[in-house]
């Protein structure tokens, strides 16, 4: 492992607490109306009240730092060609057992490196024979990872920041779990690197139907076969959120900038925003405040500041169509997909047979978008499946076990 790999402690300075405070004692809420607390038009104004109130009050964020800082985490800085060296925030936690798989785990927004807080005692134990060594960053751009200050980085940029973090620490080989961004810069990695990203999970996937000259054989399957109870569940799920909950996405990905300066500005901007999608995009997961003011205390705080985070959108749009996310056919790097019901985009099966060769799949009964978070045993235990013995990736797998 390189030697300017740092061990890492989160520290907010008591400057950047008192500086927060004072800006929830000058908060200004909207005007009150009769429907304010109406989740059709976003984040209702009793919550936002109560959060706001409490994290000004009584949300230790002390507290919630010393149990971040029980996470083995690390920095370490990241030449990234054409944008210099960037300064890598990331967990990482080596399972004692031998033959352990290196599994580089990606999150996205508005999440963070604390996705893989619950989920990452159950991939590095040793159950039926399989373990991992977890690695979990933050993204440029957020948490405590340094931002990018020149335009244009996108997803091959952090397909190409996570890959080197992975090689420095010495997984030449790995595998990936992600959803989210996580899903789309993995599927990147699997396509820039396909020597080393040797297979990939994850628990969301998005494509059109499968295409002729892609999978004829899946193509036909779609044509003459029809769509299951679940299947059409998951296109009515897939609608709302294009119809009622893409707004968000519209913004960041082609004015993040205008955006960014109420995030830079207001605390409470940066918590009705995240704390909205922390509701609509889960399958009633009981959020605690705690929990709550502490994903979206990583925000404020983060290194590069919360509008950083809005910026992958507007570069994954308005990258050249070479560097855009693939959602076409990868081949070379066997495919795990698990479907949680509640998620944003929720496909027909032989819809994500077109993304590459399916070595895994479960369709989960409940669940929503932040899979690790909501149901880290089920996805632990997917996981497990899919690149333990006798898994559809155990052909890659096995060899990585060995190095």
């Amino acid at each position: 492992m390189g030697s300017d790999i740092k061990p890492y402690t989160v520290a907010v300075p008591d400057e950047a607490l008192a500086k927060l405070k004072s800006k929830l004692n000058a908060v200004d809420l909207p005007q009150r109306v009769d429907f304010e607390n109406d989740w059709n038009y976003g984040a209702p104004a009793a919550d936002v009240r109560r959060l706001a109130t409490y994290w000004r009050d009584g949300f230790d964020w002390r507290a919630q730092e010393k149990k971040i800082n029980q996470l083995p985490q690390f920095t370490t800085p990241i030449d990234v060609d054409g944008f210099g060296t960037l300064n890598i925030h990331f967990v990482h936690q080596k399972s004692a057992h031998a033959g352990s798989i290196p599994l580089l785990f990606c999150h996205g927004w508005p999440g963070s490196f604390l996705e893989v807080e619950k989920i990452l005692p159950l991939l590095t134990e040793n159950s039926n024979g399989v373990s991992f060594h977890v690695v979990a960053p933050s993204l440029p751009n957020y948490a405590f990872s340094d931002g990018a200050t020149k335009k244009g980085f996108g997803p091959h940029q952090y397909a190409e920041t996570l890959h080197k973090l992975m090689q420095k620490l010495g997984y030449n080989k790995y595998v990936t779990q992600g959803g989210d961004w996580g899903y789309m810069i993995t599927r990147r990695l699997g396509a820039d690197y396909p020597e080393s990203c040797v297979a990939s999970h994850v628990n969301m996937a998005f494509r059109g139907p499968p295409k002729f000259k892609e999978t004829p054989l899946t193509w036909l399957q779609h044509a003459l076969l029809p769509w299951s109870a679940d299947e059409k569940k998951g296109l009515a799920r897939s609608s709302w959120f294009r119809e009622e909950g893409y707004g968000y996405n519209a913004l960041q990905s082609t004015k993040p900038a205008t955006l960014g300066f109420a995030f830079a500005d207001s605390p409470v901007a940066v918590l009705a925003w995240i704390y909205e999608k922390l509701h609509d995009w889960t399958d009633g997961y009981p959020w605690t405040d705690d929990e709550v003011l502490t994903w979206v205390s990583i925000y404020v705080f983060s290194s590069a500041g919360p509008e950083a985070s809005a910026r992958i959108y507007y570069e994954s749009k308005h990258a050249p169509e070479s560097a855009a996310i693939t959602t076409g056919y990868n081949g070379k790097v066997p495919l795990g997909v698990s479907q949680f019901p509640r998620d944003l985009v929720v496909i027909p099966r032989l819809w994500y047979h077109g993304l590459g060769p399916i070595a895994f799949e479960k369709q989960h009964k409940d669940g929503g978008h932040f899979a690790a978070f909501e149901r880290p045993k089920e996805l632990a235990e997917d996981l497990r499946t899919m690149f333990g013995r006798n898994g559809g990736a155990y052909s890659v797998t096995k060899t990585l076990a060995k190095l």
